[in-house]
This record gives C-alpha cells, structure tokens and sequence, in this order.
C-alpha cells in the first residue's frame, strides 16, 4: 500500500529515454557513491542540488532518492527528505551514508539522511514528493511526473538518454558550473574530483563540518540537550539535522550486527509522558566500543531514519562520537508493557494521511505510547507466544493476554477497526530466541530496548529473555467424511515443485492423507511448473503433481489424479520463472471429474444452459483468463464433477496477494490497502461467473474455495458473495476463535476460504490448524475441508 505522492512542481514529458523535461531550476548537480570506501578522502557520500534559474526554489515537500544500478523487480527506492530552499544560482548539500574510510569531512550539509550509494554505478531522482518512488525501469519512470531530475551514473538502467560514466571510489559525476541539462545525463555531467558546496558556498576546506570527524566538547560535561529535547512530542525529532554535544544517558543495549549501534536511556526524565527517555546511536558499519552500564556522553548529527515510505521512523544520533565517563553503573528500571499502559484503540485516524507530525498521544492509542516509548528500556512478563518463531528468530508474544484469543492461544484479528493492540515482536541482542509455537509462553521477564522496523514494527530487543514453557499446541486431524458425503478441501503448498526436497513432499503429503482425512477433492494453490524458479519457459508440473500424489499413497492415502490448466509463461505472478497454478486433485474410487474439450491457458470456460442445467463448455477451464483482473495473477481454475449422481462445480481460487499495502503499525493511518483493488476485479469475476451458473441451474451446487488473499469481512469477500445471497463464507459458521488460517505478525487471520453456493445446505466445514501456529511449518498456510450432504438441497 505505497501512498500517492502530491503532484510535483514541474510537468514531465515523458521522452524515449529521458525521464524528466530540461530544468531551467533546480537540477541535481553533483553526485558521489564513493565516501569513505577504500581511498576515499571524503568520509561521506553526498548529493548536491543547484538552481540553474533566477528565482528561489522551494525544496517544501521534496525528496531525493536512490535506485540500484541494476535494479530486480524487489529494489527499492532510498528516500532522504529535504527542506528549506535553493537560492538563485545556489548549491544545496546533501550528506549521505558514512564509511568507515577517509579523512575529511564534508561541510556543513544542508540536510543529510543515510542512503549508501554505490561508488560505481546508480540512479539518483530528484523528487516533488517525499513518497517512494515505485518505477524500476526506463519505461515507466518517464511516465512519474514526480520527477523534477535524474541523474544515472556508471551502467544504470534507469538514466535520462546514457548514464554518465567514470564515477569510482575517488570521483563523483557532476554538471559544469552552468548547470546546464539537456536531458543526456552522459552529455550533461563528467567525472572528477568531488567539490560537495553547501547552501553557504562552503567547501571541506572553507568551513563547517557534517560532524563525522568533529570531537565533542568537555567530554566530562553534558550537553544542554537531552534526549527527551530530541525525541520530542511528535514521531520525528524537532532537531532533525540538528549536531548535538555530549547527550547523556546510560547504555542500555547494543547491537554489534546489522544495523550497528546501542540505545542510550536519560536517567533524569522529564515530565512529559510524551517525550521518550532513549534513543538509538547509529554508528554505521563501525560495532559499536561501548557496554551496558555505561554512562557515555554522544555527540553527533540528530537524524531521522525511515525503514521504507510507509513505516514510521527511528530517531537516532547518526555519525556519533562517545565518551564513557564510568562503566557498570545500573540500568534505568524497564517499563512494563500490558493492559495498564497500551490502550485498545491502536493508531490515530488521519485519513489515510501521515500521523508523524500529529501530537503523541500516549493514554489514547497503542502506536502512540509505543512511539513514546521509543527506545526505552521495556518488559513483557509471562508472555503469551501468538506468532511462532521464525526463520529470522523472531517471535510474537501479547501483552495483553485477554484481547481476542484464539482457540488455540493466538490472538484473532477480526475487523480493520479492532487491531490487536498488545502484539510486540521480540528479537535478540544475546539471548537464543527459543522454537516456539503459539500458545507458548516467555515465562518470567523479557527485557529490553524497544526497537521498530518495517516487518512487524515496535520490536523489543531482548537482553533478557523469559523462559520457554512449552504450550503442548498439536497438530489438528479432521474426522473423515462419511460415504454419502463430499468432501472438498484447499491447500496452499507453498511454491511446491519437483526440486523440492522430499521431505516437502512428505509432510505435505502427510496432511493430506492423514490430517485433512483424504478429502475426495483438493483444490491445491502455489503449485509451480516442473523446475520451479528456473526461468526456461517450462509450464509443466506432471512431474512435481506425480512426487506429490506418490507421497499422499506412501503416507496412507488415495492415489489422486489431477485436472489443471497449464499458465502461460510469467503470466500469473507468484516467484519469477515459477508459473504458479491452482489444480485440483480427485479420488476416482469416490467421484468422477468431467472432462471437456481440452484446451490452452487463453481459453475461457462458459457456462452453458441445457435441459438438464448448467454445464461448463470446457472442463477443467479457466475463468476468463484475458480479463485485466488476473493481470499477473492466477487465474480460477473450474472443475465440473460428479458424485452418487449429484453435479458439483468447484472453483479453484488464488487471488492477487497483499503486497505493497501499507503495514498497519506505518506512518500512513488508516493504511491504504492498495493491493485489494484488483482483488475486487476479481472478486467480481467469480461472482459474476457463479451468478451465470445460478441463472443456468438456480439448484446447481457450487464451492468457491482457495487462498482469497483477503479477510472474511473484506470488501473482497462481500464482493463474492453478493450481500449474502449467491454465496455464503462458511468461515463466518464457525465460532470467532476458530476464524483463521493464517498467522501474521501475530495476528491470527483468515485468508483462505471456502464459500458455497444456496443448494449447498447441508455440511460440516473445519479448518485443520498444523502449519500457521508452529515454527516448524510444511507450509504457512492452514488447509481447510467442507463434507457436504449431496443429496439434500435439490427439490
């Protein structure tokens, strides 16, 4: 869910290879990847703007931002805010990430954020908007009119006409001093020697300093400025960009790996419960000297750091320099997360708008007494694990152990409006994060500085950790269905493929066989072609569908035959060279699939009417395969069968995924849910194409069922289901505790659903929880079964 950006300033033509029209104003005019890497003399990589024009230039709203040379369809555009302006025929410096090399600072920058540039080869944009941008190629980055300049350096793809080259470790790539632009970045700029200049005209050897290389004060005399002076009463410091001097605080944790640095907490808070008493001291890719216990002095540059454009930011002192005055003094007393101090209300409402300058407000909203926490020294005590383990060794616990439990021990996410307020992730600073499952517990304290990142937001970093107590969560097995019952289940495999190792194939297998009780259908989502991510045009997957069904016999099981319609090649999503595909399995001994003219990806199936009902004009087929709908998605897959001779339609379903939303602990409230506009077109699809099948057969029985990618009280769902009277999700039959199938960030949710059409009137339907809740998953996907009573329904 990336917010839309506000219109930029300058109109863009959109040009065969130029991505922004010739600037007489601001332009980008210098740009060095190199600072502090090996024979660097400046220790930061930097950016610099110029006003070619003759009137000031209002940066108000602005970004500048960094694409990868070679950018994948994952990279992700950098984004450093900037303010102020650019005076006629002035420079404005940019300070970027800072190396562990050089000697020589830059002058005093003008703004600074903390983007690593490549020395070599990348993509800079200025930008009239301070979301990121969401191009990755030449073609569609000429149509974002958010783009006032552009400079490509090195082999960049992304350039306006040729990337200029000879940028390196020692050279930056720069425009001549008329700041001329004819939209050929090659033409425009040339390497050399880098001559960063401030807003002031200063130069490194002229004045100012960015505070990489600037000692503190006395280093026995704390600063007038204090964390909580820092931190401030809004998401983002009021000191932004600020150098600060001898900041005091105790050190209360370090991280030595990944994103370096420690947290410093005041042992002298003020009395603003808005104001956090910590804060995070990054210092780059040096591990940080420095000890819990220590009191230390920090001098650096106040900065804003933002995982991605939807999250909320991290305010820490970046470029530091500590002074330890004593060590192993006691730590600041933690608070304690819990029903007392996080409210149930999660976020403020701004209108699907930024809530980083709105004032905290800690006793109203989680987010906010989260964020007021920022930093700080926390517990949770005897926690309850919601979120298993996983591969990061990362874990979820509440601190609120009433709100919406599960049946099994999770917390049940169950309306946009009613967030799941107590989930914290815990991630390590030393202790070995447990295999946990849901239902477990942390028993006793787990302690720890409070972090946010963009996969789960405000994470505890545990310096202490609670004690594994086991919840005896097991594996759920459903009953199996009785002769006169139809048994009809679906099955996320997770990106299943021939190459997989066995053991895949058997503990899949086994669900189905002995978990899920051999269903008579199973409808399978993420099957991918033969050699999975291996991008060769292979569309087949007879080789992986025959390991699979081996391994459901090995393990009990009927021996299944299959009915698929194989994809066109990277026309339905999913990993690149995968071929993703629904198909659907069936036990002959039971029931008989109908099989009609056989046909290619790009066929659609139809409904059509006869004197006895509705049949499909092709089966298995595909429902309308060229619609924009499936647009890089998969496309239903639709079976006709037959049993105890009773006519069954089965609508294998996995739509588009929730990528690119906006994650609900962001900075964007309430969270734009981007992706589920095409799960709408899709949605209608299905229910137009059932409503064709009821027209035809108002008694026909219909199972709609699959990974929906959506919640059962999602737009989505509603679409489907025609305000309740062409389909009905059976999710909604079982009690609120029992309603998912799938665990994220804590939340226990649905995402997969069966629904069936009026005639279906007589079922048991049960979600077979064995994957979800467990860290130790064949996939993360629950499956679920509905046993239907043909015979009854049909007057």
């Amino acid at each position: 869910m990336t917010a839309t950006g506000a219109a930029g300033a300058f109109v863009l033509t959109p040009l065969p290879q130029a991505f922004a029209a010739p600037s007489g104003g601001a332009v980008i005019a210098e740009v060095y990847g190199g600072g502090g890497n090996s024979g660097a003399t400046l220790t930061r990589d930097f950016i610099e703007l110029g006003n070619a024009g003759g009137t000031a230039v209002d940066l108000s709203g602005y970004s500048v931002q960094y694409l990868p040379g070679s950018p994948s369809a994952t990279s992700r555009w950098s984004v450093t805010r900037v303010t102020g302006s650019i005076a006629a025929g002035g420079r404005y410096l940019i300070a970027e990430a800072q190396g562990t090399g050089g000697t020589t600072a830059l002058p005093t920058p003008d703004a600074s954020g903390s983007i690593a540039m490549s020395g070599t080869s990348g993509t800079v944009a200025l930008v009239a908007g301070t979301d990121e941008l969401a191009c990755r190629t030449a073609a569609d980055c000429a149509t974002d009119e958010r783009i006032v300049d552009l400079v490509g350096f090195g082999t960049a793809a992304v350039r306006e006409t040729s990337p200029v080259t000879g940028a390196s470790n020692t050279a930056s790539v720069a425009r001549a001093a008329s700041l001329a632009d004819t939209d050929d970045n090659s033409a425009d700029l040339t390497a050399g020697t880098p001559t960063p200049v401030n807003a002031k005209g200063e130069t490194p050897g002229t004045g100012g300093g960015d505070g990489g290389g600037e000692e503190p004060g006395d280093p026995g005399t704390p600063g007038a400025v204090r964390v909580h002076d820092i931190q401030g009463t809004t998401r983002r410091s009021p000191l932004t960009g600020a150098t600060v001097t001898n900041v005091p605080g105790i050190v209360i944790g370090v991280r030595d790996s990944g994103s370096k640095g420690f947290w410093i907490q005041d042992t002298q808070a003020d009395a603003d419960p808005r104001t956090s008493e910590a804060l995070f001291v990054y210092t780059g890719s040096a591990a940080p000297t420095v000890k819990a216990g220590d009191s230390v002095l920090v001098s650096g540059k106040v900065a804003e750091y933002a995982p991605s454009s939807t999250t909320q930011s991290i305010t820490q002192i970046s470029g530091p320099k500590t002074s330890v005055l004593s060590s192993g003094n006691a730590v600041p007393a933690a608070v304690v997360l819990g029903p007392a101090n996080l409210p149930d209300d999660y976020a403020p409402d701004a209108g699907g708008g930024s809530i980083e300058s709105l004032p905290l407000q800690p006793a109203l909203y989680a987010l906010d007494f989260l964020e007021a926490t920022e930093g700080m020294r926390v517990q949770v005590a005897d926690a309850r694990v919601v979120g298993a383990t996983t591969e990061y060794d990362e874990v979820y616990v509440t601190a609120k152990p009433e709100q919406n439990p599960s049946v099994r021990g999770g917390t049940v996410y169950l309306g946009y409006d009613g967030q799941n307020s107590g989930r914290v992730k815990i991630e390590s600073l030393g202790p070995e994060i447990p295999e946990a499952n849901v239902g477990d517990t942390l028993a006793g304290a787990t302690t720890g500085p409070l972090d946010y990142d963009s996969y789960g937001g405000y994470t505890l970093m545990a310096t202490e950790l609670g004690s594994h107590v086991p919840g005896g969560l097991e594996r759920e097995v459903t009953r199996p269905q009785l002769d006169k019952e139809l048994a009809i289940a679906t099955y996320n495999v997770e990106n299943l493929d021939a190459l997989d190792p066995q053991e895949k194939f058997d503990r899949l297998a086994e669900g189905v066989a002995v978990n899920l009780a051999a269903p008579d259908v199973v409808a399978l989502e993420e099957i991918q072609d033969d050699n999975g991510a291996t991008d060769d045009g292979t569309v087949s997957s007879e080789q992986t569908l025959t390991r699979f069904t081996d391994a459901i016999v090995a393990a009990g099981g009927p021996r299944y035959s299959w009915r698929y319609v194989a994809p066109q090649d990277k026309a339905d999503g999913g990993e690149p060279g995968g071929n993703i595909r629904q198909v659907l399995l069936y036990n002959e001994e039971r029931l008989t699939f109908t099989d009609r003219a056989a046909t290619d990806a790009s066929a659609a199936t139809e409904v059509v009417a006869t004197k006895k009902g509705a049949q499909l004009s092709v089966s298995p087929g595909r429902i309308a395969p060229s619609s924009d709908a499936w647009k890089s998605s998969r496309k239903p897959l639709v079976g006709e069968f037959k049993f105890h001779g009773e006519q069954v339609f089965v609508i294998a379903n996995h739509f588009s995924s929730k990528g690119g939303d906006a994650p609900m602990h962001g900075k964007f409230q309430e969270p734009s849910r981007s992706s589920e506009e095409q799960r709408h077109r899709q949605a209608k699809e299905v229910h137009d194409f059932v409503a064709e099948l009821l027209a035809a057969d108002p008694k026909a029985k219909v199972v709609v069922l699959g990974d929906i990618n959506d919640f059962q009280f999602s737009k989505t769902t509603e679409i489907m289901t025609g305000a309740g009277s062409l389909l009905t999700p059976l999710v909604n039959t079982l009690p609120v505790e029992e309603r998912y199938t799938y665990v994220y960030e804590g939340n226990s949710q649905t995402l997969d659903q069966t629904l069936v059409s009026p005639s279906v009137v007589a079922y048991d339907y049960d979600i077979v929880h064995l994957n979800a809740e467990f860290a130790d998953q064949a996939s993360d996907h629950d499956p679920q079964v509905v046993r239907i009573d043909v015979k009854k329904g049909r007057k």
